[in-house]
């Protein structure tokens, strides 16, 4: 009898690889084979977060295959790329391989799995998603303040760059989570200086390079990397 396969997606936690989870970890060290996302840079090398972090467990080196995107805007570029990555998946599947596909942070939080699972999802494979922990909840912690109490609500944003718009859900939200910074925190700067919120910047939480400041000054210069968000709550 053929042996069915089966896919995990496995979250990694935002960079400390202390903080996967105990279930995501056993399901890694059992898997046959993993996937994990990175980026093609223009001068033909690639980069991966996700695989720094998965060097820390010991997985044998031969289970490991990386996705690589091309670092732009094209979306057809990226669709091809998905597309034979499942492919690949599928056949894994098919063989009754154990595949995990991995994401920094929480898997299903802005995570390029989420365009392999609707492949996975139309064609029915045996799935299993282990959830992780985000960034901006790890950065809460790092700073050891409470995000939300009682009735308090909470909105997170990727790349806000309308001031306005962003002053509307400061009014309406007691904290607002900006994530994917770097590109518009000199529109907001400004916005921030002059309202006097509670701010805590994060970037590369759980890294060795962490750095966390409540000082929008501190920002003036600073060169914002991709890992970066900022937490703001009215006072």
């Amino acid at each position: 009898m053929h042996k069915q396969g089966k896919i995990y997606g496995i979250s990694l936690g935002p960079g400390d690889p202390l903080l996967i989870t105990v279930k995501g970890l056993q399901i890694l060290q059992q898997a046959d084979k993993i996937y994990y996302p990175g980026s093609l840079l223009p001068n033909g090398t690639t980069a991966s977060y996700s695989l720094q972090i998965l060097q820390h467990y010991q997985l044998e080196e031969s289970k490991l295959q990386g996705m690589f995107l091309k670092m732009s805007d094209d979306r057809q570029s990226a669709e091809n790329t998905y597309a034979n990555t499942f492919q690949r998946l599928l056949a894994d599947y098919h063989n009754g391989l154990r595949v995990a596909f991995v994401s920094e942070g929480d898997i299903s939080f802005y995570s390029t799995f989420a365009y392999l699972l609707k492949h996975i999802q139309a064609h029915k494979l045996d799935l299993e998603i282990v959830a992780g922990v985000p960034s901006f909840i790890l950065g809460a912690a790092e700073h050891q303040s409470s995000l939300a109490v009682l009735n308090e609500k909470i909105a997170i944003l990727p790349r806000m760059n309308d001031r306005d718009a962003l002053s509307r859900y400061l009014r309406e939200f007691e904290t607002v989570v900006l994530i994917k910074v770097r590109s518009v925190l000199q529109e907001i700067r400004t916005l921030i200086r002059q309202t006097g919120l509670q701010m805590v910047y994060c970037e590369r939480l759980g890294t060795t390079q962490q750095y966390i400041t409540t000082d929008i000054n501190d920002l003036e210069n600073r060169e914002i990397p991709y890992f970066s968000l900022l937490i703001l709550k009215r006072i």
